[in-house]
């Protein structure tokens, strides 16, 4: 399939260092912000990129539940592939893919597991079924069915029906602690906006990219 004639120019706005707010926390809030008011679907969904002990990167979409100064986070099993990868190498990147907007936000970081005090937090938030869905997935291994997973549902939805559902041992959230962040804002002629913040003597140091 040729998709070689399929273009768009990018037309909707610009981004000038003097919009930037000096730091890149209160500018991806205002982004966000401006990313709920669009009624843009899932402006929380993220892909997060590991990197394997051999080198094989791998890429998944995930949801962002909660950011501050500390950093943005998001919950998995501790079993998964991404949680196997970012115990050997907790280097990451997040990218917001906000394409309604012609914006992208790419962050590189660091990544943490949160206490568990905070992952329960989390996770008393949580629908009912949420909750229980946590225990049934052995996330990443093969399985043979999904009829497999639907019957486990059943059988733990029976065994938590008196009481609250407890927290996976297994399970909770990690904080990524951005090093860098692009700000990327489409334009004509593919002549992008692009803003770099990096970590710079306890502050911020803000650079243009090429496009």
């Amino acid at each position: 399939m040729d998709l070689s004639a399929m273009r768009e120019e990018y037309m909707i706005s610009g981004l000038s260092e003097e919009e930037l707010k000096p730091g890149p926390f209160q500018q991806f809030e205002s982004w966000f912000r401006q990313a709920m008011e669009g009624n843009m679907h899932t402006p929380n969904a993220m892909s997060v990129a590991t990197v394997s002990p051999s080198g094989q990167p791998s890429l998944r979409t995930m949801l962002l539940k909660y950011f501050d100064e500390r950093g943005f986070v998001f919950f998995t099993n501790y079993e998964s592939r991404k949680a196997r990868e970012m115990a050997e190498n907790p280097r990451v990147a997040l990218l917001f893919p906000w394409l309604d907007l012609e914006r992208q936000v790419h962050i590189t970081g660091t990544a943490s597991k949160i206490s568990h005090a905070e992952s329960l937090k989390y996770f008393l938030s949580r629908p009912r079924g949420s909750q229980i869905g946590a225990w049934v997935s052995n996330q990443s291994s093969v399985i043979t069915s999904r009829q497999m997973l639907l019957s486990k549902f059943d059988e733990l939805k029976r065994k938590f029906q008196d009481g609250e559902v407890p927290i996976p041992s297994f399970w909770g959230g990690y904080r990524v602690e951005p090093d860098t962040f692009e700000f990327w804002q489409g334009r004509q002629y593919r002549l992008h906006d692009r803003f770099l913040y990096s970590r710079q003597d306890g502050g911020w140091k803000i650079e243009r990219l090429a496009p």
